[in-house]
């Protein structure tokens, strides 16, 4: 069985709040494009399809800011029908704690892990 690792995060190309099924690199450039400046989202999606992770990949106008983007993305994640498992969810860029604790319910419903980075724990903890 395929790990499955669903992202957030910027890229050049794309639509937003559209989630974009990934298995290989050349799928990730063609899609999404390069990242910005300051982006981590493709950074982590290229670490996971090195991975042999497939990676569920949804577009947001500005890390840690669209929270329209983010509540999309996660309604999405939250039916069953659609994604069977989810084993993490990773929200590069996200210190807010709105977006953060919207993510628990999807977490708890694929039995998946949260991934983010240290100074986002930290933001989160500390506001």
């Amino acid at each position: 069985m395929q790990r499955v690792v669903v992202l957030f995060g910027e890229a050049e190309k794309g639509q937003c709040k559209k989630p974009y099924i990934l298995r290989e690199l050349p799928q990730l450039m063609d899609a999404l494009g390069n990242p910005p400046p300051e982006s981590e989202g493709l950074f982590f999606a290229i670490q996971a399809l090195l991975y042999e992770r497939e990676i569920i990949y949804f577009r947001v106008q500005e890390e840690g800011f669209s929270k329209v983007d983010y509540f999309c993305g996660l309604k999405y994640l939250k039916n069953k029908d659609k994604i069977k498992q989810v084993h993490a969810v990773c929200m590069p860029g996200v210190g807010d704690r709105e977006i953060l604790d919207a993510t628990q319910p999807v977490c708890e419903i694929h039995k998946s892990h949260l991934i983010t980075t240290q100074k986002d724990l930290y933001d989160y903890l500390t506001h």
